[in-house]
């Protein structure tokens, strides 16, 4: 299963004996699966088997799906309410020379109200079927033009969030690699510092050297780069699984984010707090990429 995205939009269309009816789905960012399905009245018992079909194929994301149906050609038939001219009739023999005798008039029983419908024939339960047939496998058609556009988008947002992934190693190598972090370094700066503001000679090398390692205990990121690369393997390991991983991810780079803040905290260097500073960066952009992501 490729990764997707959660937008994208799908279309298809088609005719069934004398009506034809449209599908179209489009989908943003969402917590969880949201389909919200528009259809005409009387085919609402199509609902259960459509959400059936859409959840196959997608796990996150807010569909709205319309279905549109018109019949391609307009038949109407007359229907006569036999009660109401039953009762029209009878009405006539009670009032007897009270009105007059003559046969009603087919434009006096049309002018009745109630007594003569006009309105399209039912259709059959066949033809019911069959149409609504058609329209389901029509959404079908829908989801997998939708899935295929949104696995497109997916594979797109697997070079972005790779590249992203990448950065975020070569950055973490970086802080690790840098000079500023190890004890002799530490230990030279506070010797300098030291001797700017007074008495070179307060501190003999012993003390100078444990106040270093002591900073160097308290400004140690070995833990933080040890999480930045495990979680650097896992958000790899995610990407490849080939299935939904937008919400590890996003939790993935939560925690990014926590230890690249941690390093900015304990930075003792300006070099390490620059590669920190856009370590955050690019977390950054990879968690609203990650956004996008089913």
């Amino acid at each position: 299963m490729a990764l997707q995205s959660m937008t994208g939009f799908a279309r298809t269309e088609g005719a069934c004996g004398r009506y034809r009816w449209a599908w179209e789905l489009r989908s943003v960012n969402g917590k969880g699966l949201d389909l919200r399905l528009r259809l005409p009245p009387g085919m609402e018992a199509l609902e259960m088997a459509l959400r059936d079909i859409a959840s196959k194929s997608f796990s996150r994301g807010n569909i709205q799906a319309g279905l549109s149906a018109s019949a391609s050609e307009v038949k109407m038939e007359a229907v006569v309410n036999r009660d109401a001219l039953d009762a029209v009739l009878a009405l006539k023999r009670d009032l007897g020379d009270a009105v007059s005798d003559a046969p009603l008039s087919f434009d006096t029983l049309l002018s009745v109200r109630g007594l003569v419908e006009f309105r399209e024939p039912e259709e059959g339960a066949d033809a019911q079927e069959a149409r609504n047939r058609d329209i389901v496998d029509g959404f079908t058609a829908a989801v997998a033009a939708l899935k295929t556009m949104r696995e497109r988008e997916g594979d797109l947002l697997f070079g972005i969030l790779a590249s992203h992934i990448d950065k975020i190693e070569q950055l973490t190598g970086i802080i690790e690699a840098d000079p500023s972090r190890q004890p002799e370094q530490i230990r030279a700066r506070l010797a300098t510092q030291i001797a700017l503001i007074g008495d070179g000679n307060a501190l003999d090398s012993d003390r100078l050297h444990m106040e270093a390692v002591l900073l160097a205990t308290k400004a140690d990121l070995r833990e933080e780069i040890d999480r930045l690369m495990g979680h650097v393997a896992a958000a790899r390991e995610l990407l490849s699984s080939g299935v939904p991983v937008g919400r590890k991810l996003d939790f993935l780079a939560q925690e990014f984010n926590r230890e690249s803040n941690t390093i900015c905290s304990k930075s003792n260097a300006s070099a390490v707090t620059a590669a920190g500073i856009e370590l955050k960066v690019v977390i950054d952009q990879f968690r609203e990429q990650v956004q996008n992501l089913e």
